[in-house]
């Protein structure tokens, strides 16, 4: 009978073993997996998968995204210095009145978009900020009331033990 090739369980197969290995390598193991689906599962913060829904519903922001994408790369500078210099040199003669028009809209624009930009971060982080804090409450209130009910059952215990009323 032929020996199975390493890795041949297939991409849904995770890479563990077939049968669950005896003993604290196998709980490693399994630990390790089991930690590596959940880092995967929760890769992202819910409110940044709600944005990405939103800007991915509209038209509009998403030609903004890759206008700013573009805008923040090293390939929108190195196209720039290559127009730039076409145009001084084939172009237009001294003193470039055309090519500064352009470069003043061109500015003027991705201002805008920069502008833009900070509107959607300072938005995403107020969601962000605004999760948070409904989380953070209703752990601080889970954390409450196991703790009144950690209470409450020691007293009950120590009751019960030491044979006291209540």
């Amino acid at each position: 009978m032929a020996k199975p090739t390493p890795g041949a369980e297939g991409p849904d197969h995770l890479g563990a073993s077939p049968e669950p290995q005896a003993g604290a390598g196998g709980q490693a193991a399994a630990l390790k997996n089991l930690q590596s689906k959940l880092r995967s599962d929760l890769r992202h913060h819910p409110v940044v998968l709600e944005e990405r829904a939103r800007r991915a519903k509209s038209v509009q922001l998403r030609i903004a995204d890759m206008i700013t994408a573009f805008a923040g790369s090293m390939n929108f500078v190195y196209l720039h210095i290559a127009g730039f210099t076409l145009w001084m040199l084939f172009i237009e003669s001294k003193p470039w009145p055309t090519l500064t028009l352009i470069v003043s809209l061109e500015a003027i624009f991705l201002s805008t978009f920069v502008m833009i930009g900070q509107n959607r971060q300072a938005d995403f982080q107020q969601a962000k900020a605004d999760h948070d804090f409904v989380e953070q409450e209703l752990e601080l209130k889970t954390n409450t009331e196991l703790t009144r009910e950690i209470d409450r059952l020691t007293i009950e215990l120590h009751h019960r033990l030491m044979g006291t009323a209540k």
